[in-house]
């Protein structure tokens, strides 16, 4: 078993992960944009079992997503406002991981076979996709449950609203 640790930027949080990310979600929704203050939000998405809090207790913000109604629960160290992850009312079962906080970010892989972009209906209009990759306009998953289909650019692909 392979573990990656990351944290805060003072230190008061650590965290680990005990599996390689069950998939990557790149959001470029308006919320991610905002929480990260760049153009998209790089997340590693990970089952709740293989994840864990090793050092100190994070702060909760909670919010309504705007796409599905429910709850998103942003995870942040109560001293310097890193935010560690996100928890979610409509996927119970995986925790989201911002990236940038890992020890070393680059550790895992975005390949078509783990990765989607989703919410391009709100990418910056300077976005450009990669090829090969599966996209959405807004979740991957409808609010009933249901996976929405994908599109898949054959060549890098500008996109974004103005």
């Amino acid at each position: 078993m392979t573990t990656h640790q990351g944290g805060c930027l003072c230190g008061a949080l650590r965290f680990e992960t005990t599996q390689d990310p069950v998939r990557v979600t790149v959001c470029h929704c308006a919320f991610c944009q905002r929480a990260t203050g760049g153009a998209y939000m790089v997340e590693p998405i990970f089952d709740t079992s293989a994840f864990r809090i090793t050092r100190g207790r994070p702060k909760t913000f909670d919010l309504v997503s705007e796409g599905s109604g429910k709850v998103v629960h942003v995870h942040f160290c109560p001293d310097c406002g890193t935010k560690l992850n996100l928890t979610f009312e409509r996927f119970a079962d995986v925790v989201g991981i911002y990236a940038g906080t890992f020890d070393d970010p680059d550790w895992f892989a975005i390949t078509p076979a783990n990765a989607r972009h989703i919410f391009l209906d709100e990418a910056r209009p300077d976005t450009v996709i990669p090829a090969g990759l599966p996209t959405f306009a807004r979740h991957a998953t409808s609010n009933a449950g249901e996976t929405c289909v994908p599109t898949i650019y054959d060549s890098p692909h500008p996109i974004g609203h103005r």
